[in-house]
């Protein structure tokens, strides 16, 4: 029996990659999960050992939340959470291989900042932030006791604003200084 071969050249599929920027004028979201797996395959069939390794170790703790959290997947702006946590995480590597006189690993650990920095989405400006807490500031009123009164501030601007859009040190210390003033 002989076996007949086909050419497969016309059958090849050739899967077309459609990338988007997180902050595309259509207003659909885009799923950081999904662009970072799309950004992993990329980078893998480019041999971009550097981009496949730094988005390999944050889909691990994106995997590790996963599995810890009560729900299914988690969201969006947790898995921004964990990029920004992993961003100062390595940006505070850098700052300590550099006081250690290893420039080379201070260097890579800043690239890999600046690398992860591109998925995040920008931070609203510290103008918006204050209109912002002066606006609940003003809903609730003068209060006695300054540390349940940051708490309750805190509590509503979260209710208004998404954590992953805000840095949280730089809110709490505005919140503390307009409610000191």
């Amino acid at each position: 029996m002989q076996r007949i071969l086909f050419p497969l050249r016309h059958m090849r599929m050739r899967p077309s990659v459609i990338r988007s920027s997180p902050y595309s004028t259509d207003g659909a979201a885009v799923d950081i999960r999904s662009r970072l797996l799309t950004e992993l395959k990329g980078s893998m069939k480019a041999r971009d050992t550097f981009s496949s390794t730094t988005i390999r170790s944050v889909l691990s703790e994106v995997y590790s939340a996963d599995k810890s959290s009560p729900e299914q997947k988690i969201d969006s702006p947790a898995i921004f959470s964990l990029i920004r946590k992993a961003t100062s995480r390595r940006v505070d590597s850098a700052a300590q291989f550099t006081q250690a006189a290893r420039p080379d690993l201070a260097e890579k650990e800043q690239r890999e900042a600046d690398y992860l920095s591109q998925f995040l989405p920008p931070l609203l400006p510290e103008a918006e932030l204050d209109s912002i807490l002066m606006e609940i500031l003003h809903e609730q009123g003068p209060q006695v006791d300054p540390r349940k009164a940051t708490g309750r501030v805190l509590k509503a601007f979260y209710a208004k604003v998404d954590r992953s859009t805000v840095d949280p040190s730089l809110v709490k210390r505005r919140a503390e200084e307009l409610l000191s003033k």
